[in-house]
């Protein structure tokens, strides 16, 4: 009962982790959009910059992005067109 409580107190402050696949596939898809310079040096070796994407979506986000879910659209969308 105490947790179904905290989650709902969470979920009441914005305080809760956002999971939600298809919200956070849009907003990575629309920060690569945004950044197409940083996405070919990405795509041309320079793989270091990816942390720099996902901090994009963790700023996007305000920090409640699940930032295991991003790594996996960022893969899913940098090699998307490539």
């Amino acid at each position: 009962m105490m947790i179904n409580s905290l989650f709902n107190l969470m979920a009441a402050r914005g305080l809760a982790q956002i999971s939600d696949e298809s919200a956070l596939a849009g907003i990575v898809a629309q920060i690569l959009a945004q950044n197409e310079d940083q996405v070919a040096v990405y795509r041309a070796g320079k793989t270091r910059i990816r942390g720099w994407f996902v901090g994009q979506v963790m700023q996007a986000t305000g920090g409640k992005a699940n930032p295991t879910l991003v790594n996996k659209l960022l893969d899913e969308q940098l090699y998307k067109e490539v």
